[in-house]
């Protein structure tokens, strides 16, 4: 799904604007409706009409709300994500209670059109709309069309110690292990398990490296006693696609895996915080010498954590200053 974002506005395929269009003029009309006969659509169904109508009539005036909402959002879907997300939200809980019910035979299985007219109908095209939104918002748009080689990136970017990438990797090994945003529970986890990556790498003879998203000395903030660790700051995300490190789709983002990972790391006390970085970029991990990559690891999804014994067993040689070679 392409679209453009320019001075804060992003121009969204038309679809989405019909989409929110339609489904505002639906939900005002019905509410309108329900409001004007709350009896109506019982009779036709041959329900037993409700013992207190205006229940019913409340409900139908909030879809009300909702429909105006939705069609003064239809103007720029991506910039009114808020509404999108309320929208997705009553159609997730009102589908699945009024499922539940039809299940249970509470209410009769001929009124499974209205749940389907009302919530299920809509939810697909809402999330896509979200989606988009996600992309819009948390993601950093990239500087160049074309990404930089390894030889440009190295040459370009420098650790926290002065040294550019290329001139720290010569005859030096480097694991380079490329984060996710400060606030992701994964990243979370890797900086609570700093101190056994960096002994680690200094086993086998490596510096760790932790490439970040924030302008360079925004991540101190985060790193807390572990700022002594070397680092890249890497804002407009280019290090990473030179290094083949992309954009996360839904499934690698937010996919069944991702969210189990998720609440064992949060069970484990590491926690969530606020987007600081680009929420959609895949982390990874590098063994990074005489300006080459020599082992690469990169995440098949946001919750893959780097496996830096995985990656020295990776090597021809086991690493150190005197026994490896590009």
């Amino acid at each position: 799904m392409s679209f453009d974002c320019k001075s804060g506005r992003c121009e969204t395929p038309s679809w989405m604007r019909t989409v929110l269009r339609v489904a505002g003029t639906y939900h005002a009309l019905f509410a309108a409706w329900a409001v004007c006969w709350p009896n109506l659509w019982f009779d036709w169904n041959g329900f037993e009409r409700p013992n207190h109508p205006m229940l019913w009539q409340l409900i139908a005036a909030i879809t009300g709300i909702l429909g105006v909402f939705l069609l003064l959002a239809a103007r720029n879907p991506i910039a009114n994500w808020m509404t999108v997300l309320v929208g997705l939200i009553k159609f997730t809980l009102a589908g699945f209670g009024f499922g539940f019910a039809i299940y249970e035979g509470e209410v009769p299985f001929n009124s499974i059109g209205l749940l389907i007219a009302n919530d299920l109908i809509w939810w697909f095209p809402f999330a896509m709309i979200l989606w988009a939104s996600l992309r819009a918002h948390a993601g950093v748009p990239p500087s160049r069309s074309e990404p930089l080689s390894i030889a440009e990136a190295a040459a370009s970017y420098s650790l926290s110690n002065g040294k550019s990438l290329a001139e720290a990797s010569q005859s030096h090994l480097l694991a380079l292990v490329f984060l996710r945003h400060f606030g992701c529970t994964f990243t979370r986890q890797i900086l609570r398990g700093l101190e056994g990556i960096q002994k680690e790498s200094n086993a086998h003879g490596a510096e760790l490296v932790l490439v970040h998203m924030l302008q360079s000395g925004k991540e101190t903030e985060y790193l807390g006693e572990r700022s002594g660790v070397t680092r890249i700051a890497d804002p407009r995300c280019e290090l990473y696609r030179a290094f083949g490190l992309g954009k996360g789709g839904f499934l690698e983002l937010f996919g069944p895996h991702v969210w189990w990972r998720g609440a064992v790391s949060i069970f484990k006390g590491c926690g969530l915080g606020h987007l600081a970085g680009d929420g959609m970029q895949m982390p990874g991990a590098f063994l990074f010498l005489d300006g080459k990559i020599i082992c690469s690891q990169p995440a098949h999804s946001a919750s893959d954590l780097p496996d830096l014994p995985g990656l020295f067993q990776a090597l021809p040689l086991p690493a150190g200053p005197d026994t490896v070679s590009a």
